[in-house]
């Protein structure tokens, strides 16, 4: 342990669970972009930004922390971050897309679409992105995953108070699925959707057929899904993002692409 006497703070080492692999997959872009920019002088190698900008997208540390563990300015480490961060938007394009999950899907025996709330931390946003169900702040993005809960793409974000069936429909799933001939399954939000998208029966006196039918379909059908984003909630940064609004979904972007990456 050391003591960081310009910011009076206690800095200590510590450890990212990402695999090398993923290291030197970012470190390949970022030296690529490093390339193209043209520029003679970094502040830190390109290995130490790419390690950098994984400890920030995997354990959600602030600027400030890194800067003192990096023993950088938090400008400079805000920029590597946006940087990288934008390097892996730009490769999105590699990931597949709800059209491209759907030529996935005839392989499969149906897929599972679910949503998730992303929260923020900027509480003067306005009712747009305070849903009701949740009661705070945050982004709505959408999942598909295939029946054994792999990720197969994410949503773009939109403002938390998006209907879960809205967002599907804005981002051309329930259409997607229409043109496949697919089945998906999906929880009660999306009654309404059609045919592609059975959902358990809703109602209070239920048959017991009807709750036997719900209950099969929550803990055999969606329950992968519910996998798939635990799997994508274990980023710590998108238990609370701290950035704009207008950044998240880059920020979602990168975070999918190196979990592909990785697979």
């Amino acid at each position: 342990m050391r003591v960081c006497r310009e910011l009076g703070r206690l800095v200590y080492p510590s450890s990212v669970d990402l695999s090398s692999h993923i290291l030197r997959y970012l470190t390949g872009q970022l030296r690529v972009r490093r390339g193209e920019i043209g520029m003679r002088w970094w502040r830190l190698p390109v290995g130490r930004q790419a390690l950098l900008a994984l400890a920030h997208l995997r354990c959600g540390d602030t600027c400030a922390r890194l800067a003192a563990g990096f023993r950088i300015g938090v400008a400079t480490v805000y920029r590597y971050i946006r940087e990288a961060v934008d390097v892996l938007a730009v490769l999105a394009v590699l990931a597949p897309t709800p059209a491209e999950a759907m030529k996935t899907m005839r392989t499969k025996a149906y897929v599972i679409l679910d949503g998730t709330l992303l929260p923020v931390d900027r509480i003067a946003v306005g009712t747009p992105y305070c849903p009701g169900k949740h009661k705070r702040h945050g982004m709505n993005v959408r999942v598909l995953t295939d029946p054994v809960g792999r990720l197969l793409c994410v949503s773009p974000a939109l403002p938390g108070s998006t209907h879960d069936l809205t967002a599907a429909r804005t981002h051309g799933i329930i259409d997607a699925l229409a043109d496949a001939d697919g089945k998906c399954g999906a929880d009660k939000a999306y009654q309404g959707a059609g045919r592609p998208v059975p959902v358990p029966f809703r109602g209070r006196r239920l048959k017991r057929w009807k709750r036997r039918d719900n209950s099969t379909h929550a803990n055999k059908i969606r329950c992968p899904g519910e996998r798939a984003v635990a799997t994508l909630k274990c980023r710590r940064l998108l238990r609370k993002l701290c950035c704009s609004t207008n950044r998240i979904t880059d920020m979602v972007k990168a975070i999918v692409v190196l979990h592909h990456a990785s697979t």
